[in-house]
């Protein structure tokens, strides 16, 4: 009696699963690309190679090969780091192989630092050679990653 008809029905489910194509479609289209971190309560000791983006708020030691690299401001890195793009806040111990180097000024620097481009905030402590490379650094494709 005081219910819908069926055309009301047959219309309001027609809304819904356009609206839920639409939306599928628009999570497909703007998936960013492939990005990890590693937290804060999290210590990893060995190599660590990926194609993608990677933040570490944690303490790795080891090897390090990524395209976009963010050490955070606490986070501890021993060992080489390879990448493209480097920001460090935190406090690294190793030697630095990155297109472009950015060290914040919480950024703790004890090795040398092989670059393209580097830029070092005010109150940043480095302790090292800084030489700058010609060379463009690329990280390691999609099947090196899968094989390692």
């Amino acid at each position: 009696m005081f219910g819908k008809s069926q055309s009301e029905n047959t219309d309001n489910h027609r809304v819904s699963a356009s609206a839920h194509k639409m939306a599928r479609s628009a999570v497909a289209s703007s998936a960013a690309p492939e990005a990890s971190s590693i937290s804060s309560g999290l210590s990893i000791v060995g190599k660590i190679v990926g194609h993608g983006a990677l933040t570490i708020y944690g303490h790795v030691e080891g090897e390090l090969h990524a395209s976009t690299v963010v050490i955070a401001e606490g986070a501890q890195m021993e060992g080489d780091v390879v990448a493209e793009e480097l920001t460090v806040g935190g406090h690294v111990k190793g030697t630095i192989h990155a297109n472009r180097v950015k060290l914040d000024s919480t950024a703790v620097v004890e090795g040398d630092i092989f670059h393209r481009s580097l830029a070092i905030e005010e109150n940043a402590r480095f302790d090292g050679m800084s030489r700058r490379n010609e060379n463009t650094i690329d990280t390691p494709s999609r099947a090196q990653a899968d094989r390692h």
